[in-house]
């Protein structure tokens, strides 16, 4: 291969990271946005406000299934160009068409309630192809030395939407959601259109993978790996959702929290691309789980912190453990699905970044953080799950390390 391909190549591959970048940024402040209004969206077609926190779990229980069925088709459809691209670009379309629907819908009041509670269900189900499938395209078709970095790309969109999003909450919270909304689903489409296209371009400079063989169970790494994640995303949203707020709230205002949560996220942005070159050279398993306990005792010092810088120190370090390990988890995940199945355990990665989010709100609507008996608990669970998933990725990473047979070649990421 020349250096002019060579070069060629890794433009494509970093306009696909960017692009990759884009898309979870607009997504993931679309969201935002979604939850800023569903109240009020609620409110208009006569939903009990007590029941707008039963819509979010009834969201996050379908991407928990949607985003691993929408993962097992990018593997089905990825060997046959333009497929893959043509199936986001569709169901994206669908998608922000359900989306941009919604304040409008409501707006027609109490007669549109069951319209709306659909508009939601099709969006939830849609959406998931935004997610995992576009992914898979760094698996199929980039080298191996380039995915984490491309991962790390990908990620940083959804690290600055959660950065921003503390203000788009302040900036929102009084205007018509109909704009929003509108331009949230537009951009989004365009971009998910955009991707697509690139696709073509991707397939023309590589060869394209070859059909994916039939199905088989997961093995022993995948399955842990799964396991770690799914506690991984519990202990973030208990510590960032629940926790970190009530903790800035112990040496400051109310007031301050749109300055203040956002540490966590740039820590988590700047931490990922430094972090990228270790998984390059020694796998994302091992990142995982160092990045793991290296959070515990994070959010440990979080915890206990008895001055603001302290806590803001910590803060930082929690959020950088978390880009480090959804980055490399990313990575991991596109790595032991590397037979053709990379969509598949990349949804299953996104799955269980929405069984932790509705395990969080399960706690929410069922009032633990209001009871005394229960708030040890939540403070220490972060630490707990973080800890526990760190260590067990560790000792995987080990074993492959020393060449433990039917984990080496499965957890090579």
């Amino acid at each position: 291969m020349t250096t002019t391909q060579v070069s060629a190549g890794t433009a494509t591959a970093n306009r696909i990271g960017l692009y990759l970048a884009v898309l979870q940024l607009v997504f993931t402040l679309g969201w935002t946005t979604y939850v800023i209004y569903l109240p009020k969206l609620a409110a208009e077609v006569g939903i009990a406000p007590s029941a707008v926190i039963l819509i979010l779990m009834l969201d996050q229980a379908i991407f928990t299934i949607a985003d691993t069925a929408m993962g097992i088709a990018a593997d089905r459809l990825a060997p046959y160009v333009g497929r893959l691209g043509l199936f986001v670009g569709l169901v994206a379309a669908i998608s922000c068409g359900a989306f941009v629907a919604m304040p409008f819908v409501a707006g027609v009041g109490a007669a549109a309630q069951v319209w709306l509670i659909a508009l939601i269900v099709v969006w939830s189900v849609t959406s998931s192809a935004l997610r995992a499938p576009p992914l898979t395209l760094l698996g199929k078709y980039r080298s191996k030395p380039q995915v984490p970095f491309l991962a790390a790309l990908a990620m940083l969109g959804y690290g600055v939407a959660g950065a921003v999003s503390p203000y788009l909450g302040v900036v929102l919270r009084d205007h018509d959601a109909r704009l929003p909304f509108v331009i949230s689903g537009v951009v989004l489409l365009l971009t998910a259109l955009a991707l697509s296209r690139i696709e073509h371009d991707v397939a023309r400079d590589t060869s394209p993978p070859a059909p994916a063989e039939a199905a088989k169970p997961l093995g022993f790494v995948p399955i842990v790996f799964i396991v770690a994640m799914v506690a991984l995303a519990l202990g973030y949203q208990l510590h960032f959702a629940m926790n970190s707020a009530p903790f800035y709230l112990r040496f400051a205002k109310s007031d301050d929290l749109q300055w203040l949560m956002p540490v966590f996220w740039i820590g988590f942005n700047i931490a990922m691309f430094p972090a990228s070159l270790v998984v390059k050279h020694r796998g994302g398993l091992i990142v995982m789980g160092a990045a793991g306990l290296l959070g515990a005792v994070a959010i440990a010092a979080a915890e206990l912190a008895g001055s603001l810088n302290t806590l803001i120190a910590a803060q930082f370090l929690a959020g950088a453990a978390w880009g480090c390990m959804l980055m490399s988890a990313i990575s991991a995940a596109l790595a032991i699905g590397s037979t053709g199945a990379e969509g598949k355990v990349t949804g299953l990665v996104f799955s269980a970044l929405a069984l932790g989010t509705f395990a969080r709100m399960a706690a929410v609507a069922g009032g633990l953080q209001k009871i005394p008996d229960y708030a040890p608990l939540l403070h220490w669970a972060p630490v707990a799950c973080w800890s526990v998933a760190g260590a067990g990725l560790l000792v995987i990473a080990a074993a492959r390390l020393q060449g433990a047979p039917g984990l080496k070649a499965s957890a090579d990421g």
